[in-house]
């Protein structure tokens, strides 16, 4: 049996009997586990790529921007358009590492595009950039307000962010790469997304599941289907995304909170994982 599959059945058999004996449990947060072989961003803006030497950072502020930014790190990879400040092609590389879910390129994300008009489009500049070691940090603003996107090169885990900062709520479109889907978990029955390949133990092609699951913060879902969801964000939330064991926890989701979230909302691995789920079927 793998660590993870026992961890998996240990951590339910212990919630079972918490549950039957009626003892109050404060769970004490472990350190969430990302990656084991660690992670390296490096950022491509005007054609200049950034990438600092370990345990070094850059910072490069008010910036204007032509073309895409790209970003490159050994777990994932993606790409940020400020015409429409969406992301584009969020990618796992399937690179060596005992907590990746994928053994080749894959294309989790097709897109994540806030819906903004032209006016909140208008006087783009790329305001901060922070990039160090398996980190970056990316805020944009307009004429109108701004956008934050985090990331961290990690192959699982609460590993991205989009933060929209306007005067009124904003649409974010979520699109899935091609053969990915959403579908109600089984043991949770709440939704997640993955592409239903079953996880391999060990040997050169070892991988967990593909399972993810999109992370609201103040924002409400307005549309679901097999490969889409839509949300409205309101000022001070965020969209993120998380993969891996974060991603069917049986947590109780994120806080109605606007400001300094991350502690109060981390899980770190610290509740019950249910089983993977077994053929799922796509919503829809």
């Amino acid at each position: 049996m793998s660590t993870i599959s026992l961890r998996r059945r240990t951590a339910v058999l212990a919630a079972a009997l918490i549950a039957a004996s009626g003892i109050l449990f404060v769970a004490i947060p472990a350190e969430a586990k990302t990656t084991s072989a660690g992670g390296d961003y490096a950022v491509t803006v005007n054609g200049t790529t950034y990438n600092p030497a370990a345990g070094k950072d850059i910072k490069i502020q008010n910036l204007s921007v032509s073309g895409k930014i790209t970003v490159s790190g050994r777990n994932n990879r993606f790409t940020i358009d400020p015409a429409t400040l969406g992301v584009y092609d969020y990618t796992l590389t399937g690179a060596p590492d005992t907590q990746r879910m994928v053994t080749t390129p894959t294309v989790v994300f097709s897109s994540k595009v806030p819906t903004l008009t032209a006016p909140q489009r208008s006087g783009v500049r790329l305001s901060k950039l922070e990039v160090k070691d398996d980190a970056i940090v990316a805020i944009f603003t307009t004429s109108a307000g701004k956008l934050k996107v985090q990331a961290k090169d990690g192959a699982q885990g609460g590993i991205f962010q989009m933060e929209p900062e306007f005067a009124g709520p904003v649409e974010i479109v979520h699109t899935l790469g091609p053969g990915l889907f959403y579908f109600v978990n089984e043991f949770t029955g709440k939704i997640n997304f993955g592409d239903g390949t079953n996880a391999v133990a060990s040997g050169a092609n070892a991988h967990q599941m593909l399972l993810g699951k999109d992370s609201p913060q103040v924002a409400v879902k307005t549309f679901q289907s097999g490969t889409v969801t839509k949300w409205i964000v309101q000022p001070g939330g965020r969209m993120g995304g998380v993969l891996g064991e974060d991603a069917i926890e049986l947590s109780a989701g994120a806080t109605n909170c606007t400001s300094q979230c991350q502690a109060r909302n981390r899980i770190n691995g610290s509740l019950p994982v249910p089983p993977d789920p077994v053929n799922p079927t796509p919503i829809g």
